[in-house]
């Protein structure tokens, strides 16, 4: 058996339990704590042995900080990874940057015949409203879609506006809108999945080869931010594919689970699929991988003014926003997917959404019976003053993005002013959900915001910009204090992804657990916001296996 000692740091264990100073894996499962028990279990004569232990690789941690393994309980991974094949818009600062990378990359690629690429800014401009003809000045001769960086709006040129037939005469589809200029022409922008479906009924899809290469480009990311376990919160029964090819070939990398997405408009058909998309994955017998989760859409995103609120936005394009599942379609699709065994996922951003969802999940509840089912609602970024203590009532685990909890461009721009100040103020309120009992667990939505989870501890623990803004924190009575905080991120999203009930459980430091484990340069809890989310993710391992190092103490023997 394949055995390795941690020592020389601090060993933590969770967020009620006392750190240790020293950890034995033996063939990935943690064999023992501390460093009396581990001399114990090698049959050391003294503790001091442990500094070269016999038949044992020895991790000197050099001050360093063991833990358990990050997980991220909502992002897109197969998205993250497919960034890197388009034009790099993300750090684009301006239109006109955007465009110029676009007309790079297209004389760069003249073979490619759709330009696709994310994710694009969308507070850069007032209203978030982009002109397919500033995209014309770089590629007219092919179309060119690009993701905003919410993922729930597209900008496109001329040309894949023609070849989708989108015209004056075209109506807003059901769940989407088409921007238009004042003489009725589609702008250029496309919101919801409603719209963005008629481009992409006529946009290629992706290669086998190029969504597999995209995963493993998304798992390597994860694994050099101390991530092991993510839960890809939208996956199509194309996706099911490539995560199953990617099993057999041994080209996962990390843990993965799937929620399969459940469409209000197709959705009687879709439940069948996906009880036999969960069967293939269960067949397929990988230990990384498991697809036990349906994904719910309750409505969109604020920056659209889909985000569906019980109080009308202040600049009202949409009133009270946009239900994806109007009357009680949504219970009812809930018990449906909750009677088949599945744990509910449920998106919901705005305040109206999330009872929405809170009420669904009751009715599943009602009508199933009790079980073991941890359902979530993602995001929660406005939650009801009568509805903060149904998450714990209910068991639901609230996954929500500490990185949006801050006041940056996006929130300024595009986010205050359609809520308006009071209500703002009442948005990502993690600490109040957390002390009513219920779960917290973390997520990043990547690659709709970072999948490092240091950046977003950096924002949890602070409510501040990197910038240090405001002194003190947005909401300050929101911070989740830095033990919370990595709890949200390791041991919650565990809870979240069933992990205790695993043979080998993760998220934990316990004697048989799976050897999850990422190393920090230091004590994370001792750092200001700006050090946090700079601290290096030193090595990342998943079942004992060494998958990340980033210095040389992780590879010491």
């Amino acid at each position: 058996m394949a055995t390795t000692l941690f020592s020389g740091g601090t060993i933590w264990c969770g967020a009620d339990r006392e750190p240790s100073d020293a950890l034995l894996v033996r063939d990935g499962i943690i064999a023992a704590v501390g460093a009396t028990a581990c001399a114990d279990a090698l049959g050391l004569g003294t503790e001091a042995d442990l500094a070269a232990p016999e038949g044992a690789r020895h991790v000197d941690l050099a001050g360093g900080f063991l833990m358990p393994s990050f997980g991220d309980g909502h992002a897109h991974p197969l998205f993250g990874g497919l960034e890197a094949a388009g034009p790099q818009v993300r750090a684009c600062t301006s239109v006109e940057e955007i465009i110029a990378e676009v007309a790079r990359f297209a004389a760069a690629h003249p073979e490619a015949e759709w330009i696709v690429g994310a994710s694009y800014d969308g507070s850069l401009v007032e209203g978030g409203l982009f002109d397919a003809r500033w995209l014309d000045a770089a590629v007219s001769d092919r179309p060119v879609v690009l993701r905003a960086w919410d993922y729930h709006t597209v900008w496109v040129n001329s040309r894949a506006l023609d070849l989708a037939g989108i015209t004056a005469e075209t109506p807003d589809p059901v769940l989407g809108e088409i921007p238009r200029r004042p003489d009725g022409t589609p702008l250029g922008t496309l919101r919801e999945w409603g719209a963005v479906d008629l481009i992409a009924a006529v946009q290629p899809p992706q290669t086998g080869d190029e969504r597999l290469r995209a995963l493993e480009r998304a798992a390597a990311y994860y694994l050099e931010h101390g991530v092991t376990w993510v839960q890809d919160a939208w996956v199509e029964p194309a996706d099911v594919d490539t995560y199953l090819t990617a099993a057999r070939q041994d080209r996962l990398g990390i843990r993965f689970n799937l929620a399969l997405y459940a469409d209000p408009r197709r959705f009687s058909a879709q439940l069948p699929e996906m009880i036999e998309s969960r069967r293939r994955v269960r067949d397929a017998a990988s230990p990384l991988l498991t697809a036990e989760t349906v994904k719910f859409f309750a409505d969109g995103v604020v920056e659209n003014e889909t985000g569906a609120l019980l109080e009308p936005y202040c600049s009202s394009l949409h009133n009270h926003g946009m239900r994806v599942w109007e009357g009680d379609t949504l219970a009812e699709a809930v018990t449906a997917v909750d009677a088949a065994g599945f744990q509910i996922h449920i998106h919901a951003i705005g305040d109206a959404a999330v009872r929405q969802a809170l009420d669904a999940i009751e009715s599943a509840i009602t009508a199933n019976g009790p079980r073991d089912r941890r359902p979530v609602i993602a995001h929660a970024q406005l939650v009801a003053a009568a509805d903060l203590d149904r998450f714990a009532e209910l068991g639901i685990i609230a996954t929500m993005q500490p990185l949006w909890a801050q006041l940056d461009a996006l929130m300024t721009v595009l986010t205050v002013p359609r809520l308006g100040e009071e209500r703002a103020d009442d948005q990502y309120r993690m600490r109040t959900i957390l002390e009513t009992g219920a779960t917290l667990a973390f997520g990043s939505d990547w690659p709709v915001s970072s999948g490092a989870p240091l950046e977003g501890l950096a924002i949890a623990t602070s409510r501040q910009t990197s910038e240090g803004r405001p002194v003190g924190g947005w909401t300050p009575d929101e911070i989740v204090d830095p033990a919370r905080a990595l709890d949200a991120y390791s041991a919650s999203v565990a809870h979240q992804a069933f992990a205790d009930a695993a043979p080998a459980p993760w998220g934990a430091i316990r004697p048989g657990a799976s050897a999850d484990l990422v190393i920090l340069g230091t004590d994370p809890r001792t750092l200001g916001p700006a050090d946090l989310a700079a601290l290096p993710v030193r090595a990342t391992y998943l079942r004992g296996a060494l998958l990340h190092s980033s210095d040389a103490a992780s590879a010491r023997a």
